[in-house]
């Protein structure tokens, strides 16, 4: 189904007024994603710390998506364009690089967060096309990404490495959100093992999920890439989602 013409996408550097709404979108995020540390601490700043990174889609004057990502530099010593800890690690590079003044080598995608009532429409390739535009203005030539496969949570004990091997007879991903970063030219290179931690007490976990937690081990929690592993002697359940890195080309297009 092709989108509809009244979506407008830009940079939020564009349009400065919708940063304040950035988060207006009835997103499909699982709850327990909204206590992950770096998410509380760094994740609301990015829109208006990095607004020439970061896209808009607008039907009218409704926000109906956004995609976030942020510059970081991969050369300093200690760091790599790919690292383990994923999206994590990138957001805590971009702020430190940020309030240091050290100069960004290359560009990292966040997410693409489409509205529930805009789903299934297409809008997410022209996201991430709109994504890799803007990272080429400022003058990069690479896109990484640290995907959230998004039909993963459907096969939870899956190892993700196992996974990403999954084609259809077209050589493509099976899995949705990556078919999307290969048709878009992305190249699927490593997983991030550990790409976001949520950490929290039994009552929080079942507060959260809605699941009793009365059990030691995996618990499987709807939405979750991976079980939750829980602890009843430690009243502790902690759930480490992995990633998976995509590499994006992009052309640089400085005016």
């Amino acid at each position: 189904m092709k989108e509809n013409d009244s979506i407008r996408i830009t940079s939020f550097a564009e349009r400065p007024e919708l940063i304040g709404r950035a988060y207006e979108i009835a997103d499909t995020w699982p709850e327990f994603t909204a206590h992950e540390p770096v998410v509380n601490a760094l994740l609301g700043r990015v829109v208006e710390e990095f607004p020439e990174y970061c896209v808009v889609a607008t039907d009218g004057d409704r926000v109906v998506a956004r995609g976030l990502s942020v510059p970081f530099s991969a050369v300093l010593d200690g760091r790599e364009e790919m690292p383990d800890r994923g999206w994590d690690q990138v957001l805590l590079w971009a702020s430190e690089d940020r309030r240091s003044g050290n100069r960004p080598t290359v560009a990292s995608a966040l997410e693409i967060t489409i509205d529930a009532d805009h789903l299934g429409r297409g809008l997410s390739y022209r996201m991430l096309d709109a994504m890799r535009g803007a990272i080429g203005r400022q003058g990069h030539d690479t896109l990484l990404a640290p995907v959230r496969p998004n039909a993963k949570h459907l096969r939870p004990t899956v190892p993700l490495s196992s996974y990403v091997q999954d084609l259809r007879e077209d050589g493509l991903p099976a899995d949705p959100w990556l078919r999307v970063h290969v048709k878009a030219g992305g190249t699927v290179h490593r997983v991030a093992p550990a790409s976001m931690t949520v950490s929290g007490s039994l009552a929080q976990w079942r507060e959260w999920t809605g699941l009793p937690f009365e059990e030691d081990g995996d618990v499987e929690v709807p939405g979750a890439l991976v079980p939750v592993r829980c602890s009843l002697e430690h009243d502790r359940a902690v759930y480490v989602e992995p990633n998976v890195w995509v590499r994006h080309r992009v052309t640089p297009s400085v005016a």
